[in-house]
């Protein structure tokens, strides 16, 4: 028996940093990586694909999101068995129960809405723990495991949050605990464990039947997502229960994060050629976290390249919280701009208050010598 595990789509989702028209490929790329499922689950001989929580980005979403959501579950073409989770909860606003998605849901699209067995065929079932709030009290795995029988049935649980041997806050009620779950998968009780929460694809524990799948599409930066972008092919034999996990890579969007320290013209070049080698362009996005200090021509030649590799990228820009860039002028950097007179000394005193102003006066100052640079460059001064 073979199905593909997947989480966290979030249809609907934002990226606040995306503007123009890379939020709408964006969102599009997501539901493509959905609809894309049939195709792949057709090459893998697939019986029916699980979501571990989090189909949704949210239970408030506009009804054209709704739509086109379900439209593309419906082109999957077997049945998808969707998890409610943290974010798309089944509370009294959930958008499983909405007059919308009851009237439009394709009938290869099932909801896991009661904690418990869902018979699949004979022989064959899921187990599932949807979310019912966004804060549960307890274990909601353990809960739907306690009381189920080793009777040769073969069961996948599906279920939705935080491990204990990954999360920090040990505090947390709701913590899936890693040895329930081993406990059950030894006895029999349960044959493989898919769950969703965490975005990156991870194996969890030593057995190689518990796994998060990630999200198909990247959700955020490299520092917090390791390895998005997957989906996993299950196979788990009926006869001896002997599972196998194939992991498919079909996110095309990236997040990157890119660390530089600039003190010169050649390091400004470096970037430049850093950025200009990164491909599809139009799917990335980067991040980028700038020290160094430069020269008022060197961060006017940096801007210029940031300006123009703007109009090339989904997005690129400045991490704040990690970026330090220094501009100080250097001597000589303004005496051959060919001017005299007032303007000579207006732009002496803009490089002496670049060179010693408080941070905001001096920001100002290096941001009118710049425009001055680049004015004299265009033949415009």
């Amino acid at each position: 028996m073979r199905f593909v595990h997947t989480a966290d789509w979030q249809l609907g989702m934002t990226r606040h940093f995306l503007s123009g028209d890379a939020q709408p490929r964006y969102s599009g790329a997501r539901r493509d990586a959905v609809a894309g499922l049939g195709t792949l689950a057709a090459e893998a001989g697939a019986e029916f694909v699980v979501v571990a929580g989090d189909a949704f980005e949210d239970n408030q979403l506009a009804p054209e999101i709704i739509s086109q959501s379900l439209e593309a579950m419906r082109t999957i073409g077997i049945p998808v068995y969707l998890l409610p989770g943290n974010h798309d909860p089944l509370d009294a606003a959930s958008v499983y129960t909405s007059a919308l998605f009851t009237a439009e849901c394709p009938d290869n699209v099932v909801v896991l809405d009661a904690a418990g067995v869902h018979r699949v065929r004979p022989g064959l079932e899921i187990v599932a723990a949807p979310w019912r709030s966004k804060r549960p009290t307890g274990d909601l795995a353990a809960a739907v495991l306690d009381g189920l029988p080793a009777d040769g049935t073969t069961r996948i649980l599906v279920a939705h949050g935080g491990i204990d041997v990954l999360d920090p806050d040990t505090s947390n009620p709701a913590l899936i605990r890693l040895t329930a779950l081993e406990d059950a998968l030894s006895r029999g009780v349960i044959h493989y464990v898919a769950l969703g929460d965490k975005h990156s694809r991870t194996q969890v524990g030593a057995t190689g039947r518990i796994w998060y799948s990630g999200s198909p599409e990247v959700t955020n930066f490299d520092d917090i997502e390791s390895d998005p972008g997957h989906v996993l092919v299950v196979d788990i034999d009926e006869a001896d229960g002997a599972v196998s996990v194939d992991s498919r890579h079909i996110g095309r969007w990236r997040f990157l994060t890119l660390q530089r320290q600039l003190d010169t013209d050649r390091d400004v070049a470096d970037l430049d050629i850093n950025l200009d080698q990164l491909p599809d362009k139009g799917r990335t996005v980067v991040r980028l976290a700038l020290t160094g200090s430069l020269s008022v021509t060197d961060r006017a030649a940096l801007d210029a390249c940031l300006d123009r590799y703007s109009r090339l990228f989904a997005w690129v820009g400045t991490w704040k919280r990690h970026t330090d860039l220094v501009v100080v002028p250097v001597d000589g950097e303004f005496t051959d701009l060919g001017i005299g007179g007032f303007a000579a000394d207006a732009v002496a005193e803009l490089v002496a208050t670049a060179r010693g102003g408080d941070t905001g006066v001096a920001d100002d100052a290096h941001a009118a010598l710049a425009l001055l640079l680049r004015l004299v460059d265009r033949g415009a001064a």
